[in-house]
């Protein structure tokens, strides 16, 4: 059992700055849909990137206004399941909202007012 929802800890979702900054604020919406993706493919879900505070987004080369900077997104992988697979269960399960990204080993997902994609 997770500290903030059935499978996730809020540590997992901390920023990984230098300076230890403690950001690690989640957005409850992008809970619920990682939560959901977790039960849909029964595995778990490796966090590489939740929040960042604005040094670290642009340590990282962010965009800027970044979704991560407002803890309302993550970059995540599964064991099981490829990129892809999970992209695509994502852009069906919520085909109208949400930013979604494709990259070769790990997929991001926020939760931004507006539908948006990409593949990298």
């Amino acid at each position: 059992m997770g500290d903030i929802s059935k499978h996730f800890d809020r540590h997992e979702f901390a920023c990984k700055c230098k300076d230890m900054c403690g950001f690690d604020s989640v957005d409850v919406e992008l809970l619920a849909a990682l939560e959901d993706v977790r039960e849909h493919f029964n595995t778990t879900v490796s966090i590489n990137s939740g929040c960042r505070c604005e040094q670290q987004n642009k340590a990282v080369g962010g965009e800027p206004n970044s979704q991560h900077t407002k803890g309302k997104a993550v970059d995540f992988t599964m064991i099981g399941p490829s990129p892809a697979k999970i992209y695509q269960y994502l852009t069906a399960k919520y085909p109208d909202k949400y930013g979604m990204g494709l990259y070769k080993t790990w997929v991001h997902l926020d939760v931004r007012a507006i539908k948006a994609r990409w593949e990298k």
